[in-house]
């Protein structure tokens, strides 16, 4: 079983990659800078999830993150 910290991590090397201007590999989709929207996106919501894993874990309420728009 994957832990949201696992995928996180996924995430962040994939996106680290793709900004360096290399192809990744995630399962059968290959991802280039054109893909980078969603890998950031991807990264985000694994974000939130692993924050509420540690919290959960921690016993303390998992907060939401938000979005200040201008």
């Amino acid at each position: 079983m994957t832990t949201a910290a696992e995928m996180l991590q996924k995430y962040l090397d994939a996106e680290a990659a793709i900004l360096e201007g290399k192809t990744v590999r995630f399962g059968e989709r290959q991802l280039t800078h054109e893909d980078l929207q969603w890998v950031q996106a991807g990264r985000r919501e694994w974000e939130a999830k692993a924050a509420a894993e540690t919290a959960a874990a921690l016993g303390k309420p998992a907060r939401k993150p938000f979005q200040v728009v201008l």
